[in-house]
């Protein structure tokens, strides 16, 4: 056998034997992304009125309420009236002790809600409620975004109500 033989039958021999070699092979991926999103809030307002409330408990006393010009009778009292304003009038009533010397409780809470405001409120208002929430409308000033492709990143912040948000996402991929 020739030199040139003996250095082939190994190879020959191995493609004999249903083995191929081939060449190594790798999928590369690389993707780049980036995005920006600049907001400007809406002005709002938001208002939530006090209800006219009541309530009285105890133990050991009597209640008694004296209308004008009449005589005192057995009342609890409470919400008397609401006028279309939305404001209340209560009857209070007046507590004596039952028995003196024995024990006795009285408790007695009154609430007066919020007058009705008739004019709608505009942004920015203060009106006589008890819960108010009232922003004013966002500015967009200087708002801005910028993004490069190598990632380096200028966010700038506007005026009120406004808010700029940057992503740059890098990804590599090898199969």
């Amino acid at each position: 056998m020739s030199k040139r033989m003996k250095k082939l039958l190994p190879i020959i021999m191995l493609m004999m034997s249903g083995i191929a070699v081939s060449p190594a092979k790798a999928d590369l991926t690389h993707r780049l992304s980036s995005s920006t999103q600049l907001q400007v809030d809406a002005g709002y307002t938001q208002v939530s009125r006090a209800a006219n409330s009541y309530s009285t408990s105890g133990s050991g006393v009597s209640t008694t309420i004296t209308p004008s010009g009449g005589s005192a009778t057995s009342d609890l009292g409470g919400i008397q009236s609401v006028a279309t304003s939305g404001a209340a009038t209560f009857a209070l009533p007046d507590a004596a002790q039952t028995t003196q010397g024995q024990a006795y409780s009285f408790t007695q809470s009154v609430s007066l809600g919020d007058s009705i405001v008739t004019t709608a409120a505009d942004v920015g208002d203060v009106q006589g409620y008890s819960n108010i929430v009232s922003t004013g409308p966002g500015t967009a000033g200087s708002l801005a975004g910028t993004i490069l492709s190598s990632g380096a990143m200028t966010l700038t912040a506007g005026g009120s109500g406004t808010s700029a948000t940057g992503q740059f996402v890098t990804e590599v991929t090898i199969r």
